[in-house]
């Protein structure tokens, strides 16, 4: 007969247990404790946030209902409610900001011998934002609505592992553009982004620093045509243009970007892009920013699945524990795509999101 341990211990298995211990003695997360371990807390949020629970209730008792199966994931018994949410509001978030960073480190390693999906050599990275609802009972200070309490995650996405590189907290109502202006990037960097962060200046800014972007040109843009290039007679460019802006031109500020127009079969229309790359072939250019639909995947499987209940129950661990877990069950997908679960007898069940997503991503990974 053959044994095969469930998908959730493999990704366990992701966390070394000796690592995880010695950074509870580090922050001292258990100091005081009676029984209930950091590992336990941590089995129970990611839990709730791979499992899609909402609330406390729902982790404790899925994971009553799996009593029998929790003793190869290091627990002896599943958490009442009130101790589980006592460790939430007491003990120190620090620790898996810790758990966080060590595991972004492992699987940038990972990331590092996978094959790349593009030949050329620029650092690939797509840029954008997601709203987290929060509860204003617990976080005051982030009025968004009236009603509602939000804050915005400004995320860069390294393609390379499609792993988080740097990110703003912000509040729920700072415009994109204004997040990006306060970021650095690499000259030879490769940043795709949505028309959110259409601002003529920026754009200038990126190529002065050296750094190529991709993005959609604006139906309303004014420009002036410098150049029209050949394009391939079988294929699905029908333009590649060497522009001027007519506002950058007016204040003398010098910059040739390439429009490059292409027919989308799966939508049945044309799209623009707008590039200062002048070099890559017109088609390489499409490809790059149908890449850019990899960060809606990744805001899709992380930060919404938070448990709303697990957030209200933070006290005064305020914003930091709820990012941090959400950001940390983001990245396992990531890895969980290795031959290691591919040889598990266990057929995990896709999360509704991924399912609802494959229908259509045919479609919606070409929209802006």
């Amino acid at each position: 007969m053959n044994r095969v341990c469930s998908i959730f211990s493999q990704i366990l298995q992701l966390i070394p247990r000796l690592s995880f211990e010695a950074r509870v003695q580090e922050h001292k997360a258990e100091r005081h404790a009676r029984g209930f371990s950091s590992w336990t807390q941590l089995i129970a949020l990611l839990f709730g946030q791979l499992g899609h629970a909402q609330s406390l209730r729902e982790i404790t008792g899925g994971l009553a209902a799996c009593e029998g199966k929790l003793r190869h994931l290091g627990v002896s018994e599943p958490p009442k409610r009130s101790t589980l949410s006592y460790a939430n509001e007491h003990r120190p978030w620090e620790l898996y900001r810790s758990v966080f960073y060590d595991l972004l480190e492992h699987c940038q390693g990972e990331a590092a011998s996978q094959k790349r999906k593009f030949r050329f050599r620029h650092k690939l990275l797509s840029i954008d934002s997601t709203t987290i609802g929060l509860s204003l009972s617990m976080f005051d200070w982030a009025h968004y609505k009236r009603s509602k309490g939000a804050v915005k995650l400004h995320l860069v996405l390294d393609h390379d592992g499609y792993l988080p590189q740097y990110a703003i907290i912000s509040d729920g109502k700072e415009a994109d553009i204004r997040a990006a202006k306060k970021m650095s990037f690499a000259p030879g960097t490769m940043l795709v982004f949505d028309r959110g962060y259409a601002d003529y200046d920026w754009w200038l800014s990126l190529e002065r620093d050296k750094v190529f972007f991709v993005t959609r040109l604006k139906d309303k843009a004014d420009y002036e045509v410098m150049e029209e290039r050949t394009v391939p007679e079988k294929g699905n460019v029908l333009k590649d243009e060497v522009i001027v802006l007519f506002k950058l031109a007016a204040e003398d500020k010098e910059c040739f970007l390439r429009r490059i127009e292409v027919w989308v079969e799966e939508k049945q229309e044309t799209m623009v892009f707008v590039t200062n790359n002048l070099k890559l072939a017109a088609s390489t250019i499409a490809a790059i920013y149908k890449e850019r639909w990899q960060i809606e995947l990744l805001f899709e499987n992380s930060t919404w699945r938070t448990p709303l209940d697990v957030m209200e129950f933070q006290g005064s661990v305020a914003l930091n524990q709820p990012l941090v877990g959400a950001m940390a069950g983001s990245v396992r997908p990531c890895i969980a795509r290795r031959p290691l679960f591919s040889e598990s007898r266990v057929r995990p069940r896709r999360p509704d999101s991924l399912a609802t997503v494959s229908r259509v991503s045919t479609v919606r990974q070409w929209s802006a």
